[in-house]
């Protein structure tokens, strides 16, 4: 099951190459690490 996060992902790609560091933060197994494949895909 997957549950989509446009509008998160959309957000996280638009400010990709602003020169600022990105923290994604959450609980265990939430899809911090998919959330980032998606993006550099």
């Amino acid at each position: 099951m997957e549950i989509e996060r446009n509008i998160y992902l959309n957000q996280l790609i638009e400010r990709r190459d602003n020169g600022m560091v990105k923290v994604i933060t959450g609980i265990r197994r939430c899809g911090k690490s998919f959330l980032l494949f998606t993006i550099f895909k």
